[in-house]
């Protein structure tokens, strides 16, 4: 019989203090198309987020452009006033003038403003995990890490996380300040970030995979050997996709998205799924050289 490959734990020490569940929750779906303005009805949004709670999620992941500003909003008026045990993560440091048009913004005066924003859309006097969603080039990094690090200290964010970034870079900030998370995109077709994942793990850093689910590409016809996994324990291919994520490394805390209850619930369910060293192997080797 094949032994089972499992996940050490169900849960992560977020800033070595703060306990969540590995299984978050992602709301960039409750955004249009282009991460632009809202999503159908939003009644329909707010069920999906109090769902998600009500289902055991305790790590809520958004971003201040996510509309703009519309996930947040849906945030705080599905679940505001917070649970004790829910960790709200949000980002900064991008600016949208369209559902096309992204600009990068680390100066220490718009970072900050856009905290302060942040903090006024999720209603609450600390944001738990504050998150840089992409180094701006222009901007010495020590510029950008010491403005959170600023904000920190004031006590308007709790633990500082990073968004799409090398390893190198990683160590780099590391050396300028305490980093509690990294998000870069990484799942069963695309491992280009498994280097950030082995700093994280050395440095007791969680790792919020975005696009946990390859953005669709699990759909194509090349993954025979996901196919043959979800058949054998009765699943999904998005599931299984989701519990290879939990069983590849604790440091792996992914918050797929969906403005559907039926698919988060599907999605929930891959807390359930426990692969054996065979299932292992097989999507290990899914991902091209």
């Amino acid at each position: 019989m094949s032994s089972v490959f499992r996940s050490p734990d169900d849960s992560f020490l977020l800033g070595g203090e703060l306990p969540v569940r590995r299984l978050g929750y992602g709301t960039a779906q409750l955004t249009g198309p282009g991460y632009w303005g809202p999503r159908g009805e939003r009644r329909a949004s707010l069920a999906v987020l109090r769902a998600a709670v009500d289902q055991g999620v305790t790590l809520i992941d958004t971003a201040d452009n996510y509309g703009p500003g519309v996930a947040e909003e849906l945030v705080a008026e599905a679940l505001h006033p917070y649970r004790d045990d829910l960790v709200i993560a949000t980002k900064g440091g991008v600016v949208r003038t369209g559902d096309s048009a992204w600009h990068i913004a680390g100066r220490p005066d718009q970072l900050r403003a856009m905290c302060e924003a942040s903090l006024q859309r999720l209603r609450t006097d600390r944001i738990d995990l504050y998150q840089l969603h992409r180094l701006d080039p222009q901007v010495p990094m020590a510029e950008q890490l010491g403005t959170l690090d600023a904000l920190r200290q004031e006590g308007k964010i709790r633990h500082i996380g990073l968004d799409t970034l090398t390893a190198d870079q990683l160590e780099q900030a590391l050396s300028l300040t305490g980093i509690a998370s990294v998000q870069n995109r990484f799942n069963l077709l695309d491992r280009a970030s498994d280097a950030v994942l082995k700093v994280c793990e050395a440095h007791g850093l969680a790792f919020l995979p975005w696009f946990p689910l390859a953005n669709g590409a699990l759909t194509g016809d090349d993954a025979a050997a996901l196919d043959e996994v979800a058949e054998r324990h009765g699943a999904t291919r998005g599931q299984i996709a989701l519990a290879w994520l939990l069983h590849r490394s604790p440091a792996l805390c992914p918050t797929p998205g969906t403005g559907s209850p039926v698919h988060l619930a599907e999605n929930l369910r891959a807390r359930e799924i426990l692969l054996s060293t065979e299932d292992m192997s097989l999507l290990e080797a899914l991902a091209p050289a």
